[in-house]
């Protein structure tokens, strides 16, 4: 039974966060793509936007994917985890209900996300089926660079200043 749940919780989270990474990267369920997510990051003052884009966007979609298949585990969860922790930090803090735009959504994914990737994405996976998954040393070592990463990330794009437009 424990299994099924962690299954039924996998699809549902991966499949959403993977929703939320096609319209960011495809334009799809009322998405603006890349050059519209470029925009909106730029405004909140990602540098260089697009590249911030294209990061979020495979983040959320492919890990979204590969944590509803229970595929190379726990690599999906920590391509939520970094979303989501951008999401907190750039985009919804200090606010917490979503009802004002806070931070309660990216809180709940990347909760989500850190539990199943911690315990393993149970017996009905990909992971299962194919004998894949990662190692307990290839997984510390993807989390440690996905978390300098993030912040170096984080702090570079913070300190850059916004580029004047052509043309002013």
């Amino acid at each position: 039974m424990m299994d099924a749940m962690l299954l039924t919780l996998r699809l549902v989270v991966g499949l959403l966060v993977a929703g939320h990474g096609a319209q960011k990267l495809f334009g799809w369920f009322g998405g603006h793509g890349i050059a519209g997510t470029a925009g909106w990051l730029e405004s909140m003052r990602f540098r260089p936007a697009r590249l911030w884009a294209w990061l979020a966007g495979i983040a959320e979609f492919g890990g979204g994917v590969l944590f509803a298949a229970g595929l190379f585990s726990p690599l999906g969860s920590i391509g939520i985890a970094s979303s989501m922790l951008t999401a907190i930090v750039r985009a919804h803090w200090p606010k917490v209900w979503a009802t004002d735009h806070g931070f309660e959504l990216p809180l709940t994914y990347l909760v989500v996300a850190l539990t199943v990737g911690g315990t393993g994405p149970g017996a009905y996976s990909l992971d299962t089926a194919l004998r894949t998954g990662l190692s307990g040393s290839l997984t510390a070592v993807m989390v440690i660079v996905a978390l300098v990463g993030w912040i170096v990330g984080l702090t570079i794009s913070a300190a850059r200043p916004a580029q004047p437009q052509s043309g002013t």
